[in-house]
């Protein structure tokens, strides 16, 4: 069960792996872009690659639902990236359902646990398996990896760290559930350094840039927004004429920060020297330079 890129990683290690895959479940259909077509799922685009039986349910309590799931005769479900199952889906099968999160849980318990680990400054995350329960994210865990986060990652870099190293874990715990091995420990045994942080679910106005924030608060801050959904601030010209402008990256060093702020018909920006952006402006740019 799954949606985005992150998991079809781990479906296509288990079908290449030659796991026997009996189906795949992915959201519905949506519109997307400009144009507002349609356009499917990475995981529906990989299932229908690979002829994997494929169901889209609206409603995860839906009876037809529920029946065509209980005839696929599953022993064991995986979830990535996916919504949160009622009881009687996670507790279908005979062996369980277990769940991949993209950091070493109980830390980072949510909807957006990467991004929310370089914003932090963090310079280290993981992922970790784990049994679903009824209470999101908190389930006993299987297997953890530990990964570095460098100062110069953003949330692009780690989210593909753990993509790969991801889909490795989903094959080691369920060959270590098939042959029994398990030994799951209880979140609230295992040993946590500092305070459990959340990692809520990310909206525009959760972007807005603080300012007022030490430079290397706002440096992990949009780092750990880029590409995607990527920090944004707010430019005023003139007589208070505002301007939104997206950011995707900036640098720093201890003694001097120079951040140019480029706003060209309210598109993206990219700064990409070593202490500030250098670009070729084309016409109707407005450009402001700030240094501290």
């Amino acid at each position: 069960m799954g949606t985005p890129d992150f998991a079809v990683e781990a479906l296509r290690q288990l079908v290449e792996g030659g796991y026997n895959v009996v189906g795949v479940i992915t959201m519905p259909d949506k519109p997307a872009g400009r144009g507002h077509k349609i356009q499917y799922s990475p995981v529906k685009q990989y299932a229908l690659e690979q002829n994997l039986p494929l169901l889209q349910p609206e409603k995860l309590k839906d009876e037809a639902f529920v029946q065509a799931l209980r005839e696929w005769k599953a022993d064991l479900q995986i979830v990535v990236a996916f919504r949160m199952l009622p009881e009687v889906v996670w507790n279908m099968p005979r062996l369980g359902t277990f769940n991949l999160h993209a950091s070493l849980l109980p830390q980072y318990r949510g909807a957006a646990p990467i991004n929310w680990a370089v914003i932090n400054g963090d310079t280290e995350t993981g992922i970790t398996t784990f049994f679903l329960q009824h209470e999101i994210d908190t389930g006993k865990v299987i297997q953890q990896v530990r990964v570095p986060i460098a100062d110069t990652d953003n949330v692009e870099v780690v989210h593909d760290k753990l993509m790969i190293l991801g889909g490795k874990l989903v094959l080691e715990t369920v060959d270590a559930i098939l042959n029994d091995t398990v030994k799951p420990i209880a979140q609230e045994d295992m040993a946590v350094v500092g305070e459990l942080r959340p990692a809520p679910k990310i909206f525009k106005e959760t972007c807005r840039i603080d300012w007022n924030s030490p430079v290397k608060k706002v440096y992990d801050f949009i780092r750990g927004l880029s590409p995607y959904p990527a920090a944004w601030s707010e430019l005023v010209q003139g007589s208070f004429e505002s301007f939104g402008s997206v950011i995707f990256n900036f640098h720093f060093k201890a003694t001097q920060f120079q951040i140019i702020f480029l706003q060209i018909c309210n598109s993206h920006f990219i700064f990409n020297d070593q202490y500030s952006a250098h670009l070729l402006l084309p016409p109707d740019i407005c450009v402001l330079q700030s240094t501290w």
